[in-house]
């Protein structure tokens, strides 16, 4: 009788989890699969459904091609720079919000906005700022300017400026997120462990270090995993700064240059473009476990 009723609880949760598995295979796991087989197929014709044979030339020729090769250190440029800059100084804000009482409310909303404004939008502004045009350097030019330096083209200029450019748009679009999970999980500490550190005459320093940071410890790796994902798939943020064409301002990125092979003007090469998704999604997927393994080790000392 146990065993049935136990059968009965079992077998209905896998009915209410049914929509959500069906959900997951069509959108998610099929269409892995899929871009996994055309990674192989040599040759693929979208529009006859036929391909010339099967192997491994489509890797090897996406590895060896200078564009992807170009998208790939821009991408990890992007990450490694804009994941920890972006994390650091949302926490510092974040500390700074929480340790403030008026108009509390009204700096967080602020704060919040970009995240609520169109990431094109704010890439346009972003543009406009730092654009040379034939009518004016640009605002941050003129700062530049003002204070005695040269000006620079950030748009059409050299790959550092253009970088620069890029990562500080990045890091201004996710930062507000960033602010927003921190802020909760630092009012979600027991005031009663602060109380404890000013009793004992700690100071501020070492009551973060001891007690705010392993206790937040937890939003800071989800925000670490998910701001390596989110860079990793940049694509329209590069072209609201750089236009389409990014391969020949050289600031393409890995999902650039999946959406090249298949609809840009190098386009119709779905078979190129499988290859390098599965890479990515093996670059991903490879830098999410070690993120989890490592998050796991703090947990668990």
């Amino acid at each position: 009788m146990m065993f049935k009723k136990q059968w009965n609880s079992g077998l209905k949760g896998w009915l209410y989890l049914l929509p959500a598995l069906l959900f997951l295979g069509v959108f998610m796991v099929y269409p892995l699969v899929d871009v996994f087989i055309y990674s192989f197929e040599e040759g693929y014709n979208s529009a006859s459904q036929t391909y010339m044979g099967t192997g491994g030339y489509n890797y090897s020729y996406v590895l060896h091609d200078p564009y992807f090769l170009q998208a790939v250190k821009n991408t990890f440029l992007l990450v490694i720079i804009t994941v920890p800059l972006s994390t650091g100084i949302a926490l510092l804000i974040s500390l700074g919000l929480s340790s403030i009482k008026p108009l509390r409310d009204l700096f967080q909303t602020v704060y919040f906005l970009p995240y609520v404004t169109n990431t094109l939008a704010v890439g346009m502004v972003f543009m406009i700022l730092f654009k040379k045009t034939a009518y004016s350097d640009g605002l941050i030019n003129l700062f530049i300017t003002w204070f005695g330096g040269n000006s620079v083209d950030f748009i059409d200029g050299p790959y550092w400026a253009k970088m620069f450019v890029l990562c500080f748009y990045t890091i201004w679009v996710v930062m507000p997120f960033k602010i927003l999970i921190l802020t909760s999980a630092l009012a979600s500490v027991n005031p009663d462990y602060y109380r404890a550190a000013q009793v004992d005459g700690t100071s501020r320093f070492r009551t973060f270090a001891r007690i705010t940071l392993p206790m937040i410890s937890p939003m800071i790796f989800y925000l670490v995993i998910t701001g390596f994902i989110g860079a990793f798939k940049a694509y329209s943020d590069v072209v609201a700064l750089f236009g389409t064409n990014l391969n020949a301002a050289g600031m393409n990125t890995i999902v650039g240059y999946v959406y090249d092979m298949l609809y840009g003007d190098s386009g119709g090469y779905p078979s190129f473009a499988s290859a390098a998704a599965v890479i990515l999604f093996a670059i991903v997927f490879t830098i999410t476990c070690i993120n989890l393994l490592i998050s796991k080790k703090n947990y668990s000392l």
